[in-house]
């Protein structure tokens, strides 16, 4: 008796289980949540894009024209300073002692000189009168001339001193940025070898950027050269703002970079307010040729799988279609689609990560006001 309720509570289990196991496969699919576009069609001009670095357009190495112990430091690191500027003062004595020196050796050689001169002009007098040879006159007249040469190596020492003096107030040759190093006050500088500071330009400042060989190619096919295209450059900051001044090419190498294949180039940026810092990151946009019909989607449509990409149709049952695609180059927030969608096609912009191959989607359209990210144009 026992034998048979057990296995009448077995065969119930296996009817119950298999009931909801009819039930779950008889329920139909969630339905995903994506937004969604229609693919737009316009004509566009093509833009470029380039990942760039602001950097100084000219940088300054600082160092001392004398020896001696720093006895002020003027400026911290990251200064702005003014061409002219003082930066560091030198212990100035010596050199002052130096040009009290030359003074005194200047004043001895004039007076040397004085006094020649004078003997000159007596013996000229004599020697019209046949007091003395000429050749005492010859004398005393090479004598002066040698006396002459004395005063003036004596007034180059002069000026050499001065400029000594003078150099131990160590100014900033251009404007700009500072950078200081780790000498302190009472540090020893040796002339023409301490690094005492950089000062690097601000405005303009260049962003560096490179240009892969497909790249060059492609613009050259195009008949664009750098002077067509790199007139009018705009500047894309890390945190997706515009940089409001353009910026134009300045230079370009004269050959592809024979470890990395590109071709490095520079452009320059005015920078009135210094809002680039050298060091920073940017993105370099060139307009290029005008694509006449165009098929734009937006760029959060794209997915990358195996250096293949996709996107995630909406069919007209409202049912999810993976695709792969081949894209352009982007427009701002915008990707150009060259094969595998239409005109017609709806392609899902949020959401596609819960969508798998024939998943039912419940589509809320979008509009291309709706990508953009509020404070950021």
């Amino acid at each position: 008796m026992r034998k048979k309720s057990i296995l009448l509570l077995a065969v119930l289990a296996l009817l119950v289980t298999a009931g909801c196991s009819k039930q779950q496969a008889a329920r139909p699919p969630q339905e995903v949540a994506v937004k969604a576009m229609q693919v737009i069609q316009r004509s566009t001009p093509v833009t470029y894009e380039f990942v760039g670095e602001i950097v100084a357009k000219d940088e300054v190495r600082i160092q001392s024209r004398v020896s001696g112990n720093i006895s002020k430091k003027l400026v911290k690191g990251g200064d702005t300073v003014r061409a002219g500027q003082p930066l560091f003062e030198i212990d100035p004595r010596q050199y002052e002692a130096a040009v009290s020196d030359a003074q005194g050796e200047v004043a001895k050689a004039q007076a040397t000189l004085s006094n020649t001169r004078r003997d000159v002009l007596r013996y000229q007098s004599l020697a019209e009168q046949g007091g003395i040879a000429a050749q005492t006159l010859d004398t005393n007249m090479s004598k002066a001339e040698q006396e002459q040469a004395l005063v003036l190596v004596a007034d180059a020492k002069l000026t050499r001193a001065r400029n000594d003096l003078a150099d131990t107030v160590i100014v900033s040759p251009v404007d700009g940025r500072i950078g200081v190093g780790e000498l302190s006050v009472g540090a020893f500088v040796q002339s023409g070898s301490t690094l005492l500071a950089t000062v690097s330009t601000v405005d303009p400042v260049q962003v560096r950027f490179s240009m892969s060989e497909n790249e060059y190619l492609k613009f050259a096919r195009m008949g664009n050269t750098p002077d067509a295209w790199g007139q009018k450059l705009t500047l894309t900051l890390s945190d997706g703002s515009r940089y409001p001044l353009p910026g134009r090419l300045e230079q370009v190498d004269r050959g592809m970079a024979n470890q990395t294949g590109t071709l490095t180039m520079k452009a320059v940026f005015d920078n009135p307010q210094q809002f680039l810092v050298p060091g920073m990151f940017a993105r370099i946009l060139a307009v290029g040729e005008t694509r006449e019909g165009a098929l734009l989607i937006p760029q959060r449509a794209v997915q990358e799988m195996l250096e293949k990409t996709f996107v995630t149709v909406a069919t007209a049952d409202n049912k999810a279609e993976v695709r792969p695609v081949k894209l352009g180059p982007k427009i701002g927030n915008m990707q150009i689609v060259e094969q595998g969608l239409s005109l017609q096609d709806i392609v899902v912009v949020e959401g596609f990560a819960k969508a798998q191959q024939g998943s039912p989607l419940k589509v809320t359209m979008m509009t291309p006001d709706d990508l953009t990210i509020p404070g950021v144009k």
